[in-house]
C-alpha cells in the first residue's frame, strides 16, 4: 500500500514563496510519475505540475509556468513543489498524487492521493 503525505502549506503574502513536500511510503520506486494538483473552494481539482520518475520530464499548468518548480528528492520517495511569486488566486488545497502506469500526467488519472495541504495567499 502506498501513502502520500504532504507538508509545507501555510499563509503567505502575495509575492512570497512556499515549498511543498510530499513523502511517499511503500513501493514508490515503481511510480511512472508524481504530480501536484490543487482545489479551491467551489472549483474542480486542477493540475498544477508533474514529473516522470524516469527521465524526470516535467509538465506545468500555464497558470504556474515560470513561478512554480517541481522536483524530486535524492530519495526515490520524495517530491517537492517550489512556489514563487505567489498570487491570491493560488490559494487552494494542494494535493500530491502518484501513478504507476503511463497516462496523461496532466489529467486526474492517478492511483494514489495525499490528504492535501492548505496554501493561502493574502493580497
Amino acid at each position: 500500500q502506498v501513502q502520500l503525505v504532504e507538508s509545507g502549506g501555510g499563509l503567505v503574502q502575495a509575492g512570497g514563496s512556499l515549498r511543498l513536500s510530499c513523502a511517499a511510503s511503500g513501493r514508490a520506486f515503481s511510480f511512472y510519475a508524481m504530480g501536484w494538483f490543487r482545489q479551491a473552494p467551489g472549483t474542480e481539482r486542477e493540475f498544477v505540475a508533474a514529473i516522470t520518475w524516469i527521465g524526470s520530464s516535467t509538465y506545468y499548468a500555464d497558470s504556474v509556468k515560470g513561478r512554480f518548480t517541481i522536483s524530486r528528492g535524492n530519495a526515490q520517495n520524495t517530491l517537492y513543489l517550489q512556489m514563487n511569486s505567489l498570487k491570491p488566486e493560488d490559494t487552494a488545497v494542494y494535493y500530491c498524487a502518484a501513478v504507476r502506469t503511463i497516462v496523461d500526467v496532466t489529467t486526474r488519472e492517478y492511483d494514489y492521493w495525499g490528504q492535501g495541504t492548505q496554501v493561502t495567499v493574502s493580497s
